[in-house]
């Protein structure tokens, strides 16, 4: 095959699977309170890895980088998924959690800077300014007429930023305590870290009622198969092919194809201002994500 389907097509194609996954929340969160459906979410996942991770005969890591994985998936899977459902539930557009969310880069940027003490350029100090200016303008659409104008309530924003900040420390984590653990293992003692936080949500603070409708069977379907098993083993042969830095160039995009499919199937629109701040906001994180690229 060319270059190209290794270079661009097959990212491009991880890049839409992660971006699907604000969708089928939103499908299937009026069937589902939010940690019920990300527990059942996991534990049909969970299920389907342990028979990948036997086909594959994969190795397992110690007790000490099983428990830097578990932290991980408590932040970059549990805080993450938890507020973006929570953020979705209460009635936060999904293209406006993606583009907050989307601020990841950013954030773990200033976060690297902080914990890491990694040196940051004028360029990507200006992607950070950009981020910002970005989503203020966003919100300052939302909430400029005062926050009882709005079409979703403040409350959930808090629930979007504990969303970016769970999956920027993660990273952050993983990058500081990181394990050369095989994939599959990683990925299943993650899943399995942000399962018990899910569970215990569900059982203190949720009825765990579930309406099994068409619609919540079709997005646990897609979002067990074509986001938490497809996009991971699209990574993994993204690794193995050697273009796994493409994927970060890419992710950027997710914001604006999650607007996209949001409008598509759910009729949500931005303003100008939305859109213009949408736009400034995915050049920012451009910015430090391509310079990250070209100093990796």
């Amino acid at each position: 095959m060319p270059p190209i389907f290794y270079s661009f097509f097959v990212p491009a194609l991880f890049v839409w699977l992660w971006s699907t996954g604000f969708i089928g929340a939103k499908y299937g969160l009026p069937y589902a309170e939010p940690f019920t459906l990300l527990l059942i979410r996991m534990l049909f996942t969970l299920a389907l890895l342990s028979v990948l991770a036997w086909i594959m005969k994969t190795r397992w890591p110690g007790w000490r980088g099983a428990g830097h994985l578990a932290v991980t998936g408590l932040l970059v899977h549990g805080c993450y998924l938890g507020g973006v459902y929570y953020a979705i539930q209460g009635g936060m557009p999904a293209g406006i959690v993606s583009l907050i969310v989307g601020l990841q880069p950013l954030v773990t940027s200033a976060a690297a800077i902080l914990v890491l003490k990694e040196s940051v350029s004028a360029r990507q100090w200006v992607g950070l300014a950009l981020g910002l200016v970005g989503v203020t303008l966003v919100l300052l659409e939302k909430f400029g007429d005062g926050i009882g104008t709005s079409d979703f309530p403040l409350w959930t924003l808090i629930f979007a930023g504990l969303s970016l900040a769970g999956i920027s420390l993660g990273t952050v984590y993983q990058k500081r305590n990181g394990t050369q653990a095989d994939l599959v293992a990683g990925t299943f003692i993650q899943f399995t870290a942000a399962a018990t936080v899910f569970a215990i949500g569900a059982f203190t603070l949720e009825t765990r009622e579930v309406e099994w409708a068409l619609p919540l069977i079709l997005s646990m379907v897609w979002l067990v198969f074509g986001v938490s098993i497809g996009a991971i083993l699209l990574l993994m042969w993204l690794i193995r092919r050697g273009a796994a830095s493409q994927v970060a160039s890419l992710f950027y995009l997710v914001p604006p194809i999650t607007a996209l499919q949001a409008f598509w199937l759910f009729d949500e629109r931005l303003g100008a201002l939305a859109m213009i701040g949408g736009a400034i906001s995915i050049t920012g994180v451009a910015l430090v994500v391509t310079q990250r690229r070209s100093t990796s």
